[in-house]
């Protein structure tokens, strides 16, 4: 089978963070455009039915009985035909060959399943047991089911998919615009130093709901495959700098480590991912999550950033000279008032960056307080 025709190929999971690779991965080799989704909607259309499962080791190898070891390529043409026969395909573990047609899968028994048909409930306790995607097409039912470490996901027609997807985008949309406004709005107040946790906590929640509808977004585009290489390229416009965006807020803000507190940017951005819609939306919480108390009174408490959401706006700026800057001069507002001769200080600074750092800084500034006064 050609490399492109599969954009992942499935393996065994590890985890729940395993469990969620395992299962795009999954999406990805049974997407619209591969091979392997042409011979399931092959079979879908001849009204047989089929069950498939998508690798192969020695435990795999135990559940089979009878059938026929084959062990030929993979085509969607032969899948179809084999599919005919009264039981289960097994293909190998990158989807390139079929080793295994009409076998009896025989599963342990006592594995917990919510299904209620043979063919299902197979499926899902092969899936838990060998920790394979495995493939239930039904004839009965007409839709193909695929079952990974215990998740049951329905593969759908992409024009229900696209619907679906394309009113998140709307959304995504919405919520970009308005986090283009609050992190405008921030970097104005950064320049005339009247940044309070509010203002943070507001642009760090905004950043989240982005980064988070995006990454709905970007399981649809798994679930499209050829589908959705539109979808992909107006969600790449969208969200580009929003992850970059979202760590520098943190290293500008995250409050200096204390005696009985130490925060770090990974636990602050750690925090920010685990908490639930609903606290998402609370604002207290927010500035929980980025190591301040989250008080009503601390909400309006004054904060000074570092410097590294500003200087990383400067053109051709390394990132180790950004770290450089930042620990010389301890804060935006000693960088902004530092002159050329003063930035030549810091090591790796020559004159000509200097200038460029320099003039650079006063731009953004001047665009700042025009963006918010104009």
């Amino acid at each position: 089978m050609a490399a492109n025709d599969r954009a992942a190929t499935p393996g065994k999971s590890g985890g729940s963070t395993g469990s969620d690779r395992l299962m795009r991965a999954s999406l990805s080799a049974v997407a619209p455009g591969t091979a392997l989704r042409d011979g399931l909607e092959r079979v879908l259309r001849g009204n047989t039915g089929g069950l498939i499962v998508l690798g192969s080791d020695k435990i795999v190898e135990t559940l089979c009985s009878g059938g026929f070891v084959l062990d030929v390529e993979f085509t969607a043409t032969r899948l179809r035909e084999l599919c005919k026969l009264d039981g289960g395909i097994v293909l190998s573990s990158d989807l390139s060959k079929i080793l295994r047609a009409g076998v009896q899968l025989v599963p342990d028994p006592t594995i917990p399943t919510e299904e209620t048909g043979t063919r299902h409930r197979t499926a899902d306790r092969v899936s838990r047991q060998v920790g394979f995607p495995v493939v239930s097409v039904s004839q009965s039912m007409r839709l193909i089911a695929l079952y990974v470490d215990g998740h049951r996901r329905v593969l759908e027609d992409s024009a229900a998919i696209l619907s679906r997807a394309n009113q998140a985008l709307a959304t995504l949309e919405r919520y970009k615009l308005r986090l283009d406004e609050v992190a405008g709005t921030l970097s104005a107040l950064e320049i005339e130093d009247l940044v309070t946790v509010r203002d943070v906590s507001a642009v760090a929640q905004r950043l989240e709901m982005v980064r988070r509808i995006a990454t709905e977004i970007a399981e649809y585009v798994v679930e499209l495959g050829t589908d959705g290489r539109l979808l992909s390229l107006q969600l790449d416009e969208l969200i580009a700098g929003v992850e970059p965006e979202r760590e520098l807020v943190v290293r500008d803000y995250v409050p200096e480590p204390t005696a009985k507190r130490a925060r770090t940017v990974d636990q602050a951005l750690h925090d920010l991912n685990g908490l639930p819609q609903a606290e998402l939306l609370d604002l207290p919480t927010v500035a929980r999550a980025l190591g301040y108390t989250g008080s009503p009174e601390t909400l309006d408490s004054a904060v000074s950033p570092r410097g590294f959401r500003l200087l990383a706006k400067v053109p051709r700026l390394p990132g180790a000279i950004i770290d450089r800057l930042v620990e010389h001069f301890g804060g935006l507002q000693k960088l902004l008032a530092a002159s050329v001769d003063d930035l030549q200080a810091v090591d790796g600074v020559g004159e000509a960056r200097a200038r460029s750092v320099r003039e650079g800084l006063s731009r953004l500034a001047e665009s700042s307080i025009l963006e918010r006064y104009v």
